[in-house]
């Protein structure tokens, strides 16, 4: 079973929105679904909005891992390992 070798990775980050996609809402564009950077807490698009703003961050930041900025779901997933993560097992910062 694969297994994410990237959780060194999470950082101490505050989202860069809690609007929406950071880019999309520069350009004016929408999106589906949002993910979080969980190294620096960019807030971008799903691969099924049609910019795909998170992936294209992960690859440009390097940064491997994303959970889902969706109300109610509690996941992440590391671009490199290709492996989905439970969140709430995860030392993810605080933000209340």
């Amino acid at each position: 079973m694969a297994e994410c070798t990237h959780t060194d990775a999470i950082g101490d980050f505050t989202p860069s929105s809690t609007e929406g996609c950071s880019e999309c809402l520069r350009s004016g564009d929408r999106w589906v679904h949002l993910r979080i950077c969980l190294t620096c807490g960019e807030v971008g698009c799903c691969d099924s909005s049609p910019n795909r703003h998170a992936s294209k961050h992960a690859a440009a930041a390097g940064h491997p891992l994303a959970g889902s900025f969706e109300p109610g779901e509690d996941w992440a997933w590391c671009y490199v390992d290709e492996v989905m993560l439970d969140a709430s097992a995860l030392d993810l910062p605080s933000h209340d």
